[in-house]
């Protein structure tokens, strides 16, 4: 896809979910997923700046305000802050303030998951309250914030201060709240966030009361007039003021010591009753912060750290199966529904027939999920001591889908069923050769998918390209007016287009993703030439191997007449080959390990092969160099038994010039 198009996508996808979740509190998708995209387009923006857009979330803080509350203005901007998901990550975080000649002690606080607000206090006296809304102007919630108990509403000191804080709602208050409106038949809250933030933004603030809100402080507005000079003074300053602040903040000398308290906190947020997501490190000295800096939404002296997902433990209902493109069959966990890392969560994983015997897992366990920054949740192990009254699994052995015979091959785990006629094998490669994967059909999304195959205009691929001599069909079916036709029809014309590799992507042919996709073009430059590929000349192509090879040409024996129907459709890119015997990397392959100091692993994989290289995902005799980072592992090791040449990113840079 068009690097622009790509990054205008995720803007519009990531302000929808941004919407979502600052203005509406009632997000469609997971942390997890919002935080990935979120990482694709801050990649993308890194890569190409000229095509960042004013709009792009990576360039202002929240959302925009509900329009039925009034508007207040800060005269201090509510930043947010950037996020780090690893502990390499806060070192980095670390290094760039030493780069700029500093060697901060640091102050940790808990994250706490809920919604962002401004305190205003004149002679001591709370007078107005706001929610963050989008960093410069947020909602006037003076009168539900004077319904929280631990908000004071008198301080000890008769001063004007104005004060940042997170307002949350305890775990046993949600659960308390989901009884009561499960007994009258309401909606459930989805998790504690989405209810606090719906709770303060009430109109009725007796509403906002029967919530039971809480709040904890985190630092103060212009803290140099008050005397203080420090964020851990300023948290001590909020406490005798009498605000309610979180207590488990520390000071550090050093980020080592910042990870040992992470590390050592990790598994005790399980028993506090509020939700957590990670933890924020600040520089302690105020006086530091301007040199430091900021970015357009973030402070540079500040950065949140994310915990990984919790564990935790549900009642597995039953085990249904799903059926994939290749005819893979994979049973999927049916829980009783739990939260798990802000989101409710009714379906995990049990990936194969051996995992789910190897833990001996039983319909009717009590079983431990985890959502560790995958979409779907997995579930890990059974909790034995609860076991009662379970009923033992059986691996089924007829498709689902059209009830052939399933077949498990030797050295797999998986079950496949293999009748070509499958309707669900079907309608799974159909979705995803649709899908942003593969081709990237805007609006032909899995429920469009399925409406065409249920109504019978599509059967096969080739079909997708013939619907638009059926336009006048397709505007009979519900949802389906004059616009979204015109813009389907459009977008699968212009599908057409897309580059070579993603065209073989979208086949599905089995072990091929778009990076083998990629290699493959270097060998073979239309789909003409690729379906006529042999076996032997595969076998030669470095990273693929025996298997990999007889899928492909598996795959052709048996869809020829389907991808030469695709190229008389019009779907057959051409690559130019690209002539490298003058290039420095010419004939050279490359194997990457580690963390790279300046580079993305994407981007010194461009510069190889923009200067005639090759990478490779394994080390062999016939690896001409090792680019090893930071934190390199066993393929460092395999380098040096081999006698392979091993490079740093300073000496690689130097090879190329730069």
């Amino acid at each position: 896809m068009d690097v622009k198009k790509q990054m205008q996508e995720l803007v519009d996808a990531l302000n929808k979910y941004s919407y979502e979740y600052y203005t509406n509190d009632n997000p469609t998708i997971s942390d997890e997923v919002y935080d990935a995209l979120m990482r694709e387009l801050e990649d993308l923006e890194a890569k190409n700046p000229e095509y960042i857009l004013e709009s792009s979330p990576t360039r202002r803080v929240g959302d925009v305000t509900n329009e039925k509350l009034e508007k207040i203005v800060f005269n201090t901007p509510m930043m947010s802050l950037a996020n780090a998901f690893s502990y390499d990550e806060l070192r980095d975080f670390d290094n760039r303030i030493k780069k700029v000649g500093f060697n901060p002690e640091y102050v940790v606080e808990l994250k706490i998951d809920g919604i962002a607000t401004s305190s205003s206090f004149t002679k001591g006296k709370f007078v107005l309250g706001a929610t963050r809304g989008d960093g410069t102007t947020g909602e006037n919630i003076t009168s539900n914030l004077l319904k929280i108990k631990s908000l004071p509403k008198k301080l000890t000191k008769d001063i004007d201060i104005e004060v940042r804080g997170e307002v949350y709602m305890k775990r046993n208050v949600f659960s308390f709240l989901n009884e009561e409106r499960r007994k009258n038949n309401e909606e459930e809250f989805r998790n504690p966030r989405n209810a606090a933030g719906g709770s303060l933004r009430q109109l009725d603030p007796t509403i906002t009361e029967q919530r039971k809100l809480d709040i904890f402080n985190y630092t103060i507005v212009n803290p140099n007039n008050y005397g203080i000079n420090t964020q851990y003074d300023a948290l001590k300053f909020l406490e005798e003021l009498g605000f309610s602040v979180n207590p488990h903040y520390k000071k550090f000398p050093n980020i080592e010591e910042v990870i040992e308290y992470i590390e050592a906190f990790a598994d005790k947020r399980s028993n506090l009753n509020y939700e957590t997501d990670g933890m924020v490190i600040k520089v302690n000295d105020f006086s530091l912060y301007d040199e430091i800096g900021y970015t357009v939404k973030s402070p540079k002296w500040a950065i949140a750290y994310k915990f990984p997902a919790l564990e935790v433990e549900t009642k597995l209902l039953d085990i249904t199966y799903s059926i994939g493109r290749t005819g893979s069959v994979n049973p999927n966990a049916v829980l009783s529904p739990v939260m798990i890392a802000g989101s409710l969560v009714q379906r995990a994983t049990l990936n194969n027939e051996d995992f789910i015997k190897e833990r001996d897992i039983q319909i009717g366990d009590f079983v431990i999920v985890r959502k560790a920054g995958e979409i779907i949740p997995e579930v890990v192990r059974v909790n034995f001591d609860k076991r009662n009254n379970t009923t033992p699994f059986v691996m089924i052995d007829k498709c689902p889908s059209c009830g052939e015979d399933l077949v498990r091959r030797e050295n797999e785990a998986v079950h496949f069923c293999v009748n070509n006629n499958c309707p669900g094998i079907r309608l799974a490669s159909l979705i995803y050769f649709a899908s942003k994967s593969a081709m990237d059909i805007e609006g032909m999304g899995e429920k469009v998918v399925e409406d065409l195959v249920n109504f019978g205009f599509i059967s096969k691929i080739t079909d997708i390209y013939r619907l638009k001599s059926r336009k006048d069909d397709l505007l009979k079916l519900e949802r389906m007016g004059e616009k979204s036709v015109n813009n389907l029809l459009n977008a699968i014309e212009a599908s057409k287009a897309n580059p070579l590799h993603q065209v073989i992507t979208s086949l599905g042919i089995k072990l091929v993703g778009t990076k083998l996709a990629k290699t493959l073009t270097n060998h073979y430059h239309s789909l003409s030439e690729l379906i006529n590929a042999k076996y032997d000349d595969l076998i030669q192509i470095r990273d693929i191997g025996a298997n990999t090879a007889l899928n492909i040409v598996s795959y052709f024996e048996e869809n020829k007449e389907l991808v030469e129907e695709l190229i008389t459709l019009g779907i057959n890119p051409k690559v130019q080959k690209k002539d490298t015997s003058g290039l420095k990397f010419a004939g050279k392959t490359f194997v990457l390990t580690g963390k790279l100091e300046t580079l993305t692993r994407d981007q010194a994989q461009e510069l190889i092969e923009n200067n005639g290289g090759k990478t490779s995902s394994s080390v062999s005799k016939n690896t001409s160099y090792v680019l090893a980072g930071s934190d390199a592992g066993s393929k460092l090791k395999k380098a040096q038994d081999l006698n392979i040449e091993i490079i740093d990113e300073e000496k690689f840079l130097k090879l190329i010039g730069e």
